[in-house]
């Protein structure tokens, strides 16, 4: 696969609920921004629900060059073209590139401990994530934090791109990429009082470059 740009801008359907914005603000936002890889994820949406974002997502995007990726829902990933991250409890890499088929697909996955990572980089997935690094509020459900050392540790045990998820900052994005990850995925950090993701997302491409 390509090398994953160092912002990973991921839209959650229930942190752009909270915050009040659409799905087609935000992804408009990340596409004015510049941003390379998008992830949609949506955990309770119904089929047609997640297809319109997708939809929405997708027009925003349209001419631009942006790995667009979907979280779990690896049968509408293949429906409407997109790549696809599962976690460790969803379908595994194999049965996605299994889905797939002959189709061009990069496939990503979650790990949040050494044996999960130890799996992953054995496994067929293109990329692997780890976090979360700090405490997050995006997810309800999140596994204990693993902090820079966690990144680090993840950094020896693969090969693949490595991405970092969970409580990153403009503060202390650098500091992940100085630990081995190769990209850091970010939701809340792109949504803040007074500025527009647009603005977040030009902050961090720059802070990151």
């Amino acid at each position: 696969m390509r090398e994953l740009p160092k912002l990973y801008a991921i839209a959650d359907r229930a942190t752009l609920d909270a915050r009040g914005m659409s799905v087609r603000e935000f992804a408009r936002e990340m596409a004015q921004a510049g941003v390379g890889v998008m992830q949609y994820r949506d955990k309770t949406g119904t089929h047609e629900e997640v297809l319109c974002a997708v939809e929405e997502i997708t027009a925003e995007f349209e001419g631009r060059d942006c790995l667009l990726i979907l979280n779990d829902r690896a049968d509408l990933a293949l429906l409407a073209g997109w790549s696809v991250h599962v976690g460790h409890e969803d379908m595994t890499p194999e049965d996605v590139r299994a889905l797939m088929g002959a189709r061009a697909c990069v496939i990503g996955v979650s790990t949040h401990d050494e044996a999960q990572m130890i799996a992953a980089d054995a496994g067929c997935a293109d990329y692997v994530a780890v976090g979360p690094v700090f405490a997050t509020a995006s997810k309800a459900d999140a596994e204990s934090v693993v902090g820079l050392e966690g990144v680090r540790r993840a950094r020896a045990l693969t090969k693949k791109p490595l991405v970092a998820i969970g409580g990153i900052t403009r503060e202390n994005a650098r500091s992940v990429i100085d630990a081995g990850a190769d990209s850091v995925a970010v939701i809340g950090g792109l949504m803040g009082k007074g500025e527009t993701p647009r603005k977040l997302a030009e902050d961090f491409l720059e802070i990151l470059r």
